[in-house]
């Protein structure tokens, strides 16, 4: 699945991804390829990243937003991120 990262000043990642897995607001939540069509709020935490073919995860801290996940492209909105 492609997955996109922006925040209102850029655009913080592109790309492909086996999960992603999202601060929800009434908890944690993991998108998997071919995931249902979702829009969730996010609460301040961790974002993980898990890419193709065995490619190192990738940890972000968000500061809330949203999330959307449609036909296997999921982007998530972000009112902040700070990369760990």
């Amino acid at each position: 699945m492609t997955l996109e990262i922006l925040t209102p000043d850029k655009k913080i990642y592109e790309g492909e991804a086996t999960s992603v897995t999202l601060p929800g607001t009434l908890g944690f939540l993991e998108i998997l390829n071919n995931h249902a069509p979702i829009i969730s709020t996010l609460n301040d935490g961790k974002l993980t990243i898990r890419g193709v073919a065995g490619a190192k995860e990738e940890v972000f801290f968000i500061q809330g937003g949203v999330v959307e996940a449609l036909n296997n492209k999921v982007t998530v909105l972000a009112e902040g991120i700070i990369q760990k």
